[in-house]
């Protein structure tokens, strides 16, 4: 009598017939997600995907390589939920608190790969160009609405740049209160995570512009 053989999942089987390298990734983030960026080896993903050990590495140098990968999904990932939730013909106030609440969403949804994305183990970013094409896209839209905002409010003093850079730490930081301090939008004050993000986030908004240059 034969032992029956576990039958492969239709993603695994796809590894062997479709794109390697977009299973490895796959399963990397699958691992990610699951277990901790600290739990990720080329050995594990290569089971995950159903491949040989040495599978990997026809595509990735080494792990902070596929880690680059993984991260680079992450940013395109959260770059198209700001996209689908922005809407240009909304004032440059209604945007940010738009972007902010995907931003979140986006965090609180994957917070393996937020970790990974905005964390140190990817040592070298500069070797990895497509990396930081796609950490570019997120910071750009936030750009768009600071500026939007400021236009719409005539903003005389302070410059875009900082704006952005005020805009962009309230909602990584409130993602990462969600995510690793064990808040949660009850503990903060309010009935649901968009609420809350939208009242962080309009808190800079209504002064945007409108303080003293402290330079």
């Amino acid at each position: 009598m034969t032992s029956k053989q576990p039958k492969k999942s239709q993603k695994t089987a796809s590894y062997h017939h479709g794109d390697l390298r977009a299973g490895l990734i796959d399963a990397a983030t699958e691992i990610v997600e699951k277990d901790g960026v600290m739990a990720l080896s080329l050995r594990g993903v290569a089971r995950l995907a159903g491949v040989s050990q040495t599978a990997p590495y026809h595509h990735f140098t080494d792990k902070e390589a596929l880690l680059a990968a993984v991260a680079e999904t992450g940013f395109q990932g959260l770059s198209a939920e700001m996209e689908k939730a922005e809407h240009h013909r909304l004032g440059g106030g209604e945007r940010m608190v738009a972007l902010g609440r995907a931003y979140v969403s986006f965090a609180t949804s994957n917070p393996g790969r937020f970790r990974l994305m905005f964390g140190p183990l990817i040592r070298e970013k500069l070797n990895y160009p497509d990396l930081l094409i796609a950490s570019s896209r997120s910071l750009q839209m936030i750009r768009a609405a600071v500026e939007q905002r400021r236009q719409d409010v005539g903003a005389k003093t302070g410059n875009v740049e900082a704006d952005t850079m005020a805009a962009w730490s309230i909602v990584h930081g409130l993602a990462t209160l969600l995510i690793d301090s064990g808040f949660n939008p009850e503990s903060m004050g309010t009935a649901t995570q968009d609420a809350l993000v939208a009242h962080v986030t309009l808190a800079l908004v209504s002064g945007l512009g409108l303080g003293g240059d402290m330079t």
